[in-house]
């Protein structure tokens, strides 16, 4: 193994992906060592849903989403909210967003997201059944319900677009929807079932990932805050650190939502924004659903697992804001209120908020950065990190170590923004 200081790959990020792209370097034989701020999956790796769903490949830059948003801007617990604020910033990246609301922009996110969703659901369960996972890993689908018919009409868009990108969707009456999960109330009219995703428990998700990479030899170093970068002959010589310098052959930048700040210290003008979503996690109600539910008027996500039960969702723009908003707190429990009947479960465990890197096609960062030339980036998942994750690593480790990459790269790459 190379010097834990020099190591043949440094990652910067010890969440689900950085952790990811780790594994699938250590495969691909390279020595790794992992630099994180904080704890491993200390970030948006701990408090989501934990859906693993190529169901989700429809990018959020739609038509329509431009005047929903604007609709919902002075609504504190709307689903999708832009808090008001003079952001440059912000402002530029909602303009490029607006501009890809069209069909055009998102057939073809459609295809690219999807590609990379299927590639990691079989990868994850494959992760899951050779290394043992203990992530309480259930393949049972996802439902998407709906309580009113003028909406779900409207919603004949989603089952065409992952049709056409070969995902499996089915179409279901409110009765039928309860006779698979009797937890759904009499109002739900009826949805849409995924029967090709899954779901696991996010947080046991990655520290078994943390658990796999050090048994292959990696190393995690933890509270270790990443200060700056030297660069020489247009290369990441070193690193900075609060626990000293390290260097690598090559560096993957996996820093989520803060990889615009890191990613400014090396010229780069990375073009995520922090997309803040909240969760509850509960002790598990009586009435529990076994299959992961996103209530989709109101955008509320359910998921159960043995031990226990969450409310999670919403999209919130409002830079790097500390609160726990409690408005939005208390919108995941009116709007599961709308579609359960037992929406929350008899004790909280944890309220949760953590800030998504978004990009505005949707779509992640993944590859060499144009200006470094051992400078990887594995950034801008948005609300899909958990799903993408494996996906990410194989595709990262294929690059790093010259291989064939599994799917096509291009739609993903850093070149798109001219990095």
């Amino acid at each position: 193994m190379s010097d834990s200081r020099s190591p043949d790959v440094l990652v910067l990020g010890a969440g689900v992906v950085g952790l990811a792209c780790a594994w699938y370097l250590l495969k691909a034989g390279r020595s790794v060592v992992v630099l994180d701020h904080g704890r491993v999956g200390g970030g948006a790796s701990h408090g989501n849903c934990g859906t693993l769903t190529p169901s989700h490949a429809a990018p959020l830059a739609m038509p329509g989403m431009v005047g929903k948003a604007l609709r919902w801007m002075l609504r504190k617990d709307a689903p999708f909210r832009v808090a008001p604020r003079f952001d440059p910033e912000l402002l530029g990246w909602m303009l490029r967003f607006a501009q890809r609301c069209n069909w055009t922009d998102f057939d073809a996110a459609n295809r690219a997201k999807a590609a990379i969703l299927t590639h990691s659901r079989a990868l994850i369960a494959g992760l899951v059944r050779d290394e043992g996972l203990d992530c309480d890993y259930a393949e049972h689908g996802t439902i998407y319900a709906f309580r009113d018919s003028a909406a779900l009409g409207a919603f004949g868009w989603h089952a065409r677009s992952l049709r056409d990108v070969g995902i499996d969707v089915v179409e279901k009456t409110g009765d039928e929807l309860r006779a698979l999960e009797p937890c759904l109330n009499d109002e739900i009219v009826g949805g849409v079932f995924h029967p090709g995703d899954a779901q696991v428990r996010p947080d046991r998700y990655v520290a078994e990932l943390a658990r796999i990479v050090r048994a292959a030899g990696g190393t995690i170093v933890e509270d270790c805050a990443v200060e700056g970068f030297a660069v020489d002959a247009g290369r990441v010589a070193a690193v900075r650190t609060s626990r000293g310098e390290y260097r690598g052959r090559d560096v993957v930048f996996a820093l989520g939502a803060w990889s615009p700040a890191l990613g400014r210290q090396l010229g780069l003008r990375i073009p995520v924004q922090p997309g803040k979503g909240y969760s509850i996690t509960y002790t598990r109600p009586a009435s529990c659903p076994r299959t992961p539910i996103v209530c989709k008027e109101a955008s509320v996500c359910v998921t159960a697992w043995a031990d226990g039960y969450r409310l999670g969702s919403t999209m919130e723009f409002a830079g790097y804001d500390t609160s726990l908003n409690r408005v939005r707190l208390d919108a995941l429990k009116r709007g599961a209120a709308l579609y359960l009947r037992e929406p929350e479960g008899a004790h909280v465990r944890e309220e949760w908020y953590g800030w998504r890197p978004m990009t505005y096609d949707d779509l992640p960062i993944l590859g060499r950065a144009a200006s470094a030339d051992n400078l990887v980036l594995a950034t801008g998942h948005g609300m899909l990190g958990v799903s993408m994750s494996a996906a990410t690593g194989h595709l990262v480790a294929a690059l790093v170590a010259g291989l064939q990459p599994a799917i096509d790269p291009a739609p993903y790459g850093p070149t798109r923004f001219r990095l």
